[in-house]
């Protein structure tokens, strides 16, 4: 079997690129550096501006994991209507389209709609994955080191607002079952069912941690001046924006009837699980009591 990635040196991809190499498939790795290496995988570089070159890259190919990267949202639009004009062209045998989350996928931006009805309207089989927000966010350097060395966790969202948080190792589990699993069709949404609370991702932070942690509710305004230093003021505003929309909605959480669980018998890491794996090493201070 063999299989094209998108992104496939990134938070997503690379996960699906691991696990489809262990299993001993063939894997393209498309990247945008040509001279990228790519552990048990082909890269590849392509242009999401080449539709001729997308095309090329998924010709023969049993399974295509898609999602798009970040940017501004004319790019996002060019780049989704090459990616569904090359998939049109190419006709893999089974599409994996990723929305990389945020909101529930019927307030996605355009770019996301605009692969969804494309494969749709090209016939193609096809799953589209739908994560809300991601447990890596919870290890940007503002929000885990209050946790660390303070004991608070601060996040832009009120305290009884639930959330269906996912690993990207949720998503590169849903997307090799997918690949397996062609009679499974549309949505499959990914996250803890029933939603996870600020308060309680901070108990499960304090028991990893081996200390008391409490939940804060930031701004979004808040947390996007934290991540300037990081990510810049325009990325970081973007995310303020984000999480002002969010905020209009009564939660962030997943209907039971299309969730992976329910779709393909798979488990969402609980906050604790992906703590063991992916979460910061415990400080050795702090106290229980």
């Amino acid at each position: 079997m063999s299989y094209v990635i998108h992104g496939a040196t990134g938070a997503q991809g690379a996960p699906v690129v691991a696990a489809l190499a262990a299993s001993g498939a063939s894997v393209t790795a498309l990247t945008r550096n040509a001279d990228a290496v790519v552990a048990g995988a082909r890269a590849r570089a392509v242009d999401l501006h080449s539709v001729e070159g997308l095309t090329e890259a998924y010709r023969g190919a049993d399974g295509v994991f898609v999602h798009l990267p970040l940017g501004g949202e004319e790019d996002r639009l060019a780049y989704a209507r090459n990616v569904v004009a090359a998939l049109t062209a190419a006709r893999p045998a089974r599409v994996v389209f990723s929305t990389s989350g945020g909101t529930p996928v019927e307030l996605a931006d355009g770019a996301v709609v605009t692969v969804i009805d494309g494969l749709k309207a090209a016939g193609l089989s096809h799953a589209v994955i739908a994560p809300r927000l991601f447990l890596e966010n919870l290890l940007l350097p503002p929000v885990v080191t209050g946790a660390r060395e303070q004991g608070v966790l601060r996040y832009p969202l009120r305290g009884d607002y639930a959330v269906s948080w996912a690993s990207h190792l949720d998503v590169a589990d849903a997307a090799v079952a997918l690949f397996g699993r062609p009679e499974v069709t549309g949505l499959v949404e990914i996250g803890h069912d029933p939603g996870t609370t600020g308060p309680e991702l901070a108990e499960a932070f304090g028991t990893h941690l081996g200390r008391d942690v409490t939940y804060e509710a930031l701004t979004p305004a808040a947390f996007a001046e934290s991540l300037a230093p990081l990510l810049g003021s325009g990325a970081a505003a973007g995310v303020a924006g984000l999480y002002d929309r969010l905020a209009t909605l009564p939660d962030n959480a997943i209907a039971s009837h299309r969730s992976a669980r329910h779709l393909l018998g798979l488990a969402p890491r609980t906050t604790l699980q992906w703590l063991a794996d992916a979460g910061p090493a415990p400080s050795g201070g702090g106290s229980r009591s």
